[in-house]
């Protein structure tokens, strides 16, 4: 099985990292966003990463089918809490809401130069109501979901990383402050450092 991937890009980070995790053994192929090659283009038209070969199996080319696949093989630390369908739902609603909502705010964020209808403020405070409800999240439990680590946190993180990096002084000082111990927690992990080795 082979995964075309862009090492920076959030939606193939976490596809990257449920499938460590899920331990599929898989061929990782660093995809040129100015070059892409003719292999991944064939398989997807979208021509955006990630994309999962399966092989005979067909092609997954939307990072969190990818990351629901990889763990229908293997999910050993329950991380999409079979058994709790309320929880399941709330995930669910909290990733829709972070692919739907939250990374058209951060795009102005980080772009805002290309936005000059609004100051980059105002882009940023757009993107404060998601980062609120994570904190809020936070101050209840270590994760998202509980003690430890769920499809939630995995899915929205690489986003969050990215929020954080325009301006981290700011993030740092935010009133934010159970979210950046989150993703300071989230960044050192094995799994991470693991997924952005060069």
């Amino acid at each position: 099985m082979i995964l075309y991937s862009f090492r920076r890009c959030p939606y193939a980070m976490r596809a990257r990292m449920a499938l460590r995790y899920s331990q599929v053994p898989i061929s990782v192929v660093e995809v040129s966003l100015k070059a892409k090659p003719a292999e991944m283009l064939a398989l997807s038209g979208k021509g955006t990463v990630p994309v999962l070969d399966l092989g005979v199996e067909g092609v997954i080319d939307e990072s969190l089918q990818i990351m629901l696949w990889a763990l229908g093989q293997n999910d050993p630390e329950d991380w999409q809490r079979i058994g709790n369908p309320l929880l399941q739902r709330e995930m669910a609603d909290v990733i829709r809401y972070n692919d739907e909502v939250f990374k058209g705010h951060l795009n102005h964020y980080k772009y805002a130069e290309r936005y000059p209808e609004q100051p980059m403020a105002h882009y940023r405070e757009q993107g404060c109501v998601f980062l609120r409800q994570l904190d809020e999240r936070l101050h209840q439990h270590r994760f998202l979901f509980g003690e430890h680590l769920s499809l939630a946190d995995v899915a929205v993180a690489p986003f969050i990383r990215q929020f954080r990096a325009v301006d981290p002084q700011w993030f740092v000082q935010s009133p934010y402050g159970a979210l950046e111990q989150w993703i300071k927690a989230f960044l050192d992990t094995t799994l991470f450092k693991a997924i952005m080795a060069k």
